[in-house]
């Protein structure tokens, strides 16, 4: 048998085991409670002139 190659039974519990679905997990929708901020930043002018600037700094 050659670097690659398989026989029928090889196939076989190949396609098995892909066609196989584990359902063994809890199929419950964790529930999360809490907020989320985030901070809007700079104008777009300044992070374009902040970006100019790393961009001379190369």
């Amino acid at each position: 048998m050659s670097m690659g190659a398989y026989d029928e039974d090889e196939h076989e519990r190949r396609e098995e085991k892909s066609t196989t679905v584990d359902t063994d997990f809890d199929d419950e929708r964790s529930e999360y409670r809490g907020s989320v901020e985030f901070d809007a930043g700079d104008s777009t002018e300044a992070l374009l002139d902040q970006f100019k600037e790393m961009k001379q700094d190369r």
